[in-house]
């Protein structure tokens, strides 16, 4: 029987202390069964997300000891980013790989809530294809200060003191794809945020915000595509290069933040080759491969 696979990319609220990040990381990688495919940070969103995939209740388990190494070794009262953030494990999202469904990432993502509140008792709330109540389908709504003023989907408190709650949610594949300005002027990018995302009449499927990079002193529009398929990446990339052009900027650079699927790149190729430093080990079954054949 081919053993079911998913994959896992939690957003821890650490961005800048190496030794919390590389803690994070060896709590997942300890465990038998799970190949951490990737992990990178941002000092400016004070932000780290972790790659990992394997076996369904290795997957689930890693989540599960990650999100309790976070509440212990990260005080949200101490935090400041850029990025919006209700948890030191912040987001916890599982995804179908090659042999499971969104489903089964249901399915794993209600039994992590629950070992969550058990063991740390942090808050949970579920969100996209886990989602319990329809209001908290889409992230953002919740993600939020005060969340969304309603009780948490498990646990008998809104926050914890110091972790606040984590959102555990089920998606399909997401990218999340940034591009930086040449102008240091966050006004600007949320011009161009608000001219591209879905929620203002833009590109259906596209969330995007804008946001300032202190380290760089530079301008960025942060984007999660959240539908692969159904987004034209190079009508995108031309409307965010003639709208910057149009304020008086221009693009800097594009960055990927993790990983994407083969289908993605073969959809349009030179879209994903403008990424900094971008090779395909950014596909996620090359990077699988790769993997596989290291062990």
């Amino acid at each position: 029987m081919i053993p079911v696979m998913i994959e896992c990319v939690p957003n821890f609220s650490e961005g800048r202390n190496p030794h919390t990040i590389v803690a994070l990381a060896r709590v997942i990688g300890h465990l038998n069964d799970i190949a951490v495919l990737g992990f990178e940070s941002d000092a400016d969103h004070h932000r780290s997300v972790i790659t990992f995939a394997g076996e369904t209740e290795a997957v689930l388990e890693a989540a599960v000891r990650a999100t309790g190494k976070a509440a212990e070794l990260i005080d949200l009262r101490q935090h400041i980013g850029v990025h919006p953030r209700v948890g030191a494990a912040d987001v916890v999202p599982f995804v179908p790989l090659d042999g499971s469904t969104l489903e089964d990432c249901v399915a794993v993502a209600h039994r992590a809530g629950e070992e969550i509140w058990q063991r740390f008792r942090v808050p949970v709330y579920f969100y996209e294809a886990a989602a319990r109540m329809a209001s908290r389908k889409r992230l953002e709504r919740v993600r939020k200060p005060g969340l969304d003023g309603l009780p948490p989907d498990i646990g008998d408190v809104a926050e914890h003191p110091t972790a606040g709650a984590v959102m555990v949610g089920a998606r399909n594949f997401l990218i999340a794809y940034n591009i930086n300005l040449t102008t240091p002027d966050a006004a600007i990018a949320k011009q161009i945020a608000a001219k591209i995302r879905e929620s203002s009449g833009g590109f259906r499927f596209v969330k995007a915000m804008g946001l300032h990079l202190p380290s760089q002193d530079r301008a960025q529009v942060s984007m999660n595509l959240t539908n692969f398929a159904a987004i034209p990446f190079d009508d995108l990339y031309t409307t965010v290069q003639a709208e910057a052009a149009r304020l008086g900027t221009a693009i800097a650079e594009s960055e990927l933040i993790g990983f994407i699927p083969r289908a993605a790149f073969e959809q349009s190729p030179d879209f994903f080759r403008r990424v900094r430093g971008f090779d395909e080990s950014r596909i996620i079954e090359t990077r699988i491969g790769q993997l596989l054949q290291s062990n």
